[in-house]
């Protein structure tokens, strides 16, 4: 009875679930697709589709009748190793983006080397300023973690391994603001193609040459063949067989060992856009024309912008925004001085490079009640930067903002460490070494000096979205296991909510930050 009962059909009305493995991307991608336009179950479809129906399909309706939404059903995994911190940050500014990045809090990135930027004659200078930082990490490192032990004892219940590996970590969180964004990581993502393939027309329109070279890097992995993690074993298999079945031994060959493109179809128009680069060089001009004159005027860590002004004053000022170095609310202010017809001209600019397929600008998503300005660490937005589900704006890294000096309470500071004096002169001389490459006068060094500037280096973006993430973000990144760093941006986000509703502040299960953590705790 149980034997029957497991083998019998399905009754027509029964609602079948089953998960699929060993489809090719784009093949499944197509299988799934045919649902709106065939009654065939999905074990059907992949039964009769071969990867060459697949492509003929997906040139008809993604590329000529433009049904994008296709590509979402093709997700895909890559490893991106040996990249810049720099090129990490522009990698994964994407807001439909899923992956994960080496720790500076668990590993020790002094191994890691990194990136030089074609600087000409002034590569021996950047090559010093970069080893000068990475001194200062290691000894900032060291010298911090003695202070940590001299000052938090270590419980009899705990082991010497986790004791000095949880305290290790609170001292890479410190030693972490000398890392240049010139240093090496890794990181993993797992995207749809559509997503795909706007990563890599972005990074293809990168002002740096690193970036784009990652972009066609990326365009090429998914054309050719991927990477076999069960490559050696089925190679195994099939020899095994080949040795008592040489027909059998070829036709397993060519099943479990054939060559997998991951989405050459795709991503084969992937390229730069004209639309983002005549945009940014436009908008650049307007935004230097406005503000020419003015000087950058102090703002807080946090600024919770105003939730009433004109929907077209918000939209020009975010098209400048991050073409700039100002706050937004001083920006605002010389936009909405303008005429009615100056903001609409401004408005256009943004969108009047835009082709048949692009997507309006990010600046483009407005009219979101919370929008958070955040003057923070480099080191601290890249946690930050891993959210989601709101609008991020970015600005350029520079030096006008200066630096942040790690403070955590209940942890040593760098004063009473004995190392304030040693930190600022490797953040100073980091920072004379930025302005020393970019004014070097090398045609690449105005923007790849950046790859000197630690990631203590304060920078500047705009987060946008709705109250159900701004208490999300604000309970998360309060939590006292996190980094002093986005703590204190966490906890200055609820206190602003807090002040402009404080009937919702109660809604908020929030760890103030300004009361000593136990630093053994994770």
């Amino acid at each position: 009875m149980l034997e029957n009962k497991k083998t019998a059909p399905k009754a027509a009305s029964e609602t079948d679930v089953y998960a699929i493995h060993g489809a090719d991307p784009e093949v499944l991608a197509y299988a799934m697709a045919k649902y709106s336009r065939s009654s065939l179950t999905m074990k059907e479809s992949l039964a009769e589709i071969s990867s060459q129906r697949a492509e003929q399909f997906l040139n008809t309706f993604y590329f000529q009748y433009g049904h994008r939404s296709i590509a979402d059903l093709a997700h895909i995994p890559f490893a991106i190793e040996r990249l810049s911190l720099l090129a990490a940050i522009a990698l994964v500014d994407e807001q439909r983006w899923d992956g994960q990045e080496r720790s500076t809090r668990y590993q020790n990135f002094r191994t890691s080397g990194w990136f030089t930027p074609n600087l000409g004659d002034c590569t021996p200078a950047f090559t010093a300023a970069v080893q000068a930082m990475f001194a200062g990490y290691d000894r900032i490192g060291a010298d911090m973690l003695e202070a940590l032990k001299a000052t938090i004892p270590q419980p009899e219940s705990m082991k010497d391994e986790a004791y000095v590996r949880t305290l290790k970590a609170r001292a890479f969180d410190v030693a972490r603001y000398l890392l240049p964004l010139a240093t090496n990581t890794s990181l993993g993502q797992i995207v749809n193609a559509r997503t795909l393939e706007t990563q890599v027309s972005r990074l293809l329109t990168s002002e740096f040459a690193e970036i784009r070279g990652i972009g066609e890097k990326l365009r090429v992995a998914a054309s050719e063949p991927a990477w076999n993690v069960q490559h050696d074993e089925a190679r195994v298999i099939c020899q095994e067989i080949g040795s008592v079945d040489t027909e059998c031994g070829d036709r397993v060959n060519s099943i479990l060992l054939r060559p997998v493109k991951t989405a050459p179809t795709l991503v084969k128009y992937a390229a730069a856009s004209d639309y983002l680069s005549g945009s940014r060089g436009e908008l650049s001009v307007a935004v230097a024309e406005l503000m020419a004159g003015q000087s950058i005027a102090p703002s807080p860590v946090v600024d919770l912008l105003d939730d009433d002004e004109p929907l077209e004053v918000e939209l020009a000022t975010s098209l400048l925004y991050p073409h700039c170095h100002f706050s937004y609310r001083q920006l605002r202010s010389q936009v909405a001085a303008l005429s009615a017809v100056r903001i609409a001209e401004l408005i256009e600019l943004g969108t009047k490079h835009r082709g048949r397929h692009d997507e309006l600008l990010r600046s483009f998503s407005a009219g979101q009640v919370f929008r958070f300005d955040i003057l923070m660490d480099i080191g601290g937005f890249r946690d930050m930067h891993r959210h989601r589900r709101c609008v991020q704006l970015l600005q350029g890294f520079t030096d006008v903002h200066g630096y942040e000096e790690p403070e955590c309470p209940g942890q040593p500071s760098l004063a009473e460490a004995g190392l304030e004096s040693a930190y600022q002169t490797v953040m100073d001389a980091a920072f004379a070494s930025y302005r020393q490459l970019r004014d070097c006068g090398e045609p690449e060094a105005a923007e790849s000096a950046q790859y000197c500037l630690p990631l203590g280096t304060r920078c500047r973006a705009m987060f946008k979205m709705d109250f159900a993430e701004a208490l999300y973000i604000s309970e998360l990144r309060s939590g006292v296991a996190g980094h002093f760093s986005y703590r204190r941006v966490a906890w200055e986000m609820y206190k602003a909510v807090e002040q402009r509703h404080p009937a919702l502040a109660k809604l908020f299960r929030i760890d103030d930050v300004n009361e000593p953590v136990d630093l053994l705790k994770r």
